[in-house]
C-alpha cells in the first residue's frame, strides 16, 4: 500500500511542477474537453485524464494566488490546489455538473479553504503494539505484524513505522465504502488483495467504477499526508 501511496505522490509532484513552472498547456477547446469528459468512461481513461489534468492546472495557480496572505506558503496552496484538481478530475460527472471548469474551481477552492482551516498538526501517537483490529479469521492486528523485519536497516525501518502508522490515521478519513474498496484492493486488515476486476465482480459494480473510487480514496489519503506533513 505504501509503493501506491508513494506512486501517487509522484504524480502529485509532477503536475505541481506543471504549475510551479508556470509552463501551462493551453486550455482546452470545448471539443477537446468533452472527447476526454467522455474518454474518463474507457479504457484510455487514464490518457484523458492526465490531458484534464495538465490543462486545467492554470486555475490551480490562479486559485492559489488569491489567499497568498493566508499566512500558508504559495507552494503547499499549490500542492493542495492540485489535489483538489485531481480529485475533481475523478469525481467529475457530466450528468451533475454541466461546467466543468466551474466544477473545478469550486473543488480547488474548497480543497485549499478545508487546508487553511485546518493547517494543524494533529496527528495522534501510535505505537507498534496499537492493535489495528481483527483479521479475518478473528486474530489481532497489531502494527508490529505489517512491518517486514528481515535485515532492514534501523532508520528505514522507523521511518516506514512512521509511514503506517500515520497511513492508518488517515484511513479514518475515509468513508465507509472508500474504506472498503482500498481494503480489498490493497489487502488491508487481514484482507486478500483483489483486482479491479475482481472487486467490481464481488460488489456487482463496473472495473471503471472501482479505479475511480480508488483514486478518490487516495486522493483524500494523499491531501491527509500532506495536511499533517506541515
Amino acid at each position: 500500500m505504501l509503493n501506491f501511496i508513494i506512486d501517487m505522490l509522484k504524480e502529485l509532484s509532477f503536475f505541481v511542477g506543471y504549475v510551479k513552472s508556470s509552463n501551462f498547456k493551453e486550455i482546452l477547446s470545448k471539443e477537446q474537453e468533452e472527447k476526454y469528459i467522455k474518454m474518463l468512461k474507457t479504457s484510455d481513461n487514464d490518457f484523458a485524464r492526465e490531458q484534464l489534468i495538465t490543462h486545467n492546472l492554470r486555475l490551480v495557480a490562479h486559485i492559489a494566488k488569491k489567499y497568498d496572505n493566508c499566512g500558508i506558503l504559495n507552494d503547499d496552496l499549490i500542492s493542495v490546489g492540485t489535489i483538489g484538481l485531481i480529485k475533481a478530475i475523478d469525481s467529475f460527472s457530466i450528468e451533475k455538473s454541466k461546467k466543468l471548469s466551474s466544477y473545478l474551481s469550486r473543488c480547488i477552492e474548497n480543497e485549499i479553504l478545508m487546508y487553511i482551516r485546518s493547517n494543524k498538526n494533529n496527528m495522534n501517537t501510535i505505537f507498534l503494539y496499537d492493535s489495528l483490529g481483527e483479521d479475518e479469521d478473528g486474530q489481532e492486528i497489531r502494527y508490529e505484524d505489517i512491518i517486514a523485519s528481515d535485515n532492514i536497516d534501523i532508520n528505514e525501518k522507523v521511518d516506514k513505522d512512521n509511514q503506517i502508522k500515520k497511513l492508518f490515521v488517515h484511513l479514518k478519513k475515509l468513508d465507509d465504502f472508500e474504506l472498503k474498496i482500498l481494503s480489498l484492493r490493497y489487502g488491508l486488515y487481514g484482507k486478500k488483495e483483489h483486482t479491479q476486476k475482481e472487486i467490481g465482480k464481488l460488489l456487482n459494480i463496473s472495473r471503471s467504477y472501482v479505479s475511480r473510487i480508488e483514486k478518490k480514496a487516495l486522493s483524500k489519503l494523499l491531501f491527509e499526508f500532506l495536511k499533517n506533513e506541515n
